[in-house]
């Protein structure tokens, strides 16, 4: 039995007081005396103890990257968790089908299929769980390739399926104005694949169609997608009109912070992810993103062209930055765990601190927020690499 002190988050606000794991990981008790934010974060003496970060958006860390298959997710997922991230989705890249299909064959073993939970897959010790596969391409448009490689793929239901086969795509990348995509939608759906807007030439309408048919999210949004512009409201538009849920990469890089603050007021359920490369730490130098030859520098990531490449994000760091946009622990919070929990579907499986869910937690130093102890379904991370 595991028993964690501190200023714990649960849905109701902050208690001081205990977590007792329980055999199997998972949350046996909660118990505390509710205090304010503000005294939780004065209280130097206790960390404040938060549900473990859930990232829906991960390309590496620690120099290794999903496309590279081997032993890279397991490398990246143990790179994350030492920043808190307790649950992930290995996140592909645009190539030739074949490389695809190995990342895939090299990371199934560690996701599991059973409801989605992810907890029958092999979970590496030290790190985050794999909870499945963010299939980014390559079914995006060849105009709004971003830093993706140009291997952009017209539709095929049975490509996508026969992927799925080989591991749990639980989230797809797709641009809606492409011929035959938005047909691809409902029977995407229907086999428990989430779809988001991405990469994407879209026009309002364009977008607001595909969330008709069943896409519930957009890929970091404002990155890579058709703008907001008053008469031509594009993607962006389309997700601060109708989303319930979106990705935003706050790295204070890729989002303008004006920017953020109008996401964070339109959309109700929108989370953060990192779109982190090989790069997180890592020091500055030349790393791959897939096929891509990236270079890290001045805290971000880019192509030889100049254009940003993923980030160097950890999803610690994209709390302390929301936090510094002006927004309570437990509203970074919840935009680093909860949203995305409720998106994947996950219940009280993660992203809460309550009885019955995974033991999954990161405790902070209240003035700082910086990481003092991270717990993945009851196991303590070694923070040091």
């Amino acid at each position: 039995m595991i028993a964690l002190a501190g200023h714990i988050l649960t849905p109701a606000g902050f208690v001081r007081g205990e977590i007792e794991v329980a055999a199997g990981g998972r949350i046996g008790r909660v118990q505390g005396e509710p205090v304010s934010e503000a005294q939780a974060r004065a209280d130097a003496a206790l960390p404040l103890v938060l549900p473990g970060f859930i990232d829906t958006h991960v390309h590496g860390g620690g120099g290794a990257d999903t496309m590279d298959a081997g032993d890279a997710v397991a490398t990246l997922a143990r790179l994350h968790a030492r920043h808190g991230t307790t649950a992930l989705l290995a996140t592909t890249m645009t190539a030739p089908l074949p490389e695809i299909e190995a990342a895939l064959r090299a990371l199934a073993p560690q996701c599991g299929r059973n409801g989605g939970s992810g907890t029958s897959g092999q979970r590496t010790g030290g790190a985050a769980r794999v909870l499945g596969v963010h299939l980014e391409g390559p079914y995006i448009s060849a105009e709004r390739l971003g830093a993706q490689p140009p291997f952009a793929r017209p539709p095929s239901l049975q490509e996508i399926l026969a992927l799925d086969a080989i591991a749990p795509i639980r989230l797809l990348t797709l641009a809606p104005e492409v011929p035959g995509m938005l047909a691809l939608i409902p029977a995407l759906v229907a086999r428990g694949i989430r779809v988001q807007v991405g990469h994407s030439t879209a026009s309002y309408e364009e977008a607001a169609r595909a969330l008709e048919r069943g896409a519930s999210g957009f890929t970091h949004l404002f990155n890579a997608m058709s703008g907001l512009h008053h008469r031509a409201p594009g993607a962006a538009g389309a997700a601060l009109a109708h989303a319930r849920h979106a990705e935003l990469i706050p790295d204070l890089l890729h989002v303008h912070p004006g920017a953020i603050r109008a996401a964070l007021r339109a959309i109700p359920g929108l989370f953060c992810v990192s779109d982190a490369t090989a790069a997180a730490g890592m020091p500055d130098g030349d790393y791959r993103l897939g096929r891509q030859a990236v270079r890290k520098c001045e805290g971000g990531v880019r192509l030889a062209d100049g254009t940003l490449a993923g980030s160097t994000l950890t999803l610690d760091q994209a709390l302390r930055n929301l936090v510094s946009l002006g927004l309570t622990v437990a509203e970074a919070s919840a935009r680093t765990s909860t949203h995305a929990a409720d998106y994947l579907g996950l219940g009280h499986e993660r992203g809460r601190l309550v009885a019955g869910a995974m033991a999954d937690a990161v405790l902070l130093a209240p003035g700082s927020l910086e990481v003092r102890q991270v717990l993945v379904e009851g196991e303590a991370i070694p923070l040091a690499a």
